[in-house]
């Protein structure tokens, strides 16, 4: 079974998480080049786990795009790493705070994987910034 790791996380906090498996690292893209929702006053206390910073993510910005990109770099890493029995892959996506963007991309793309890979796969979703999220998903 193969072991997806996702994280969200802030570059200016943590920074980049550290890769626990010992293969190294895997995967880490870089929301800041999305429009910050944080910037709106409405969505400055909310997650990208809350439908109005999404809806603006969805509309407003890039993030489909991003998204649609990512699911197709993902997705060749993990065909191949299923047919080759590998265990561990790990996912990031950091933003300024590690609040907005990166929460929204790492939910969003561990729905993806679950839904193509379904049982193939066993998925850890963790929000290095927002504690709270980490047992909602």
């Amino acid at each position: 079974m193969l072991h997806i790791d996702i994280h969200s996380f802030s570059y200016k906090k943590g920074g980049i998480p550290k890769d626990e498996t010992g293969n190294g690292g895997g995967f880490t893209f870089d929301c800041r080049g999305i429009l910050n929702p944080g910037r709106v006053e409405e969505y400055k206390i909310q997650t990208g786990n809350d439908i109005g910073v999404q809806e603006y993510l969805e509309t407003k910005t890039d993030m489909p795009k991003f998204l649609e990109l990512i699911k197709s770099l993902v997705s060749i890493n993990i065909d191949n790493y299923l047919g080759r029995g590998f265990e561990n892959l790990q996912i990031n996506f950091g933003c300024t705070g590690g609040q907005h963007r990166s929460v929204y991309s790492a939910i969003k793309i561990a729905h993806f994987i679950e839904e193509k890979y379904g049982d193939k796969v066993e998925i850890s979703l963790h929000h290095d910034e927002q504690h709270q999220l980490n047992n909602k998903q």
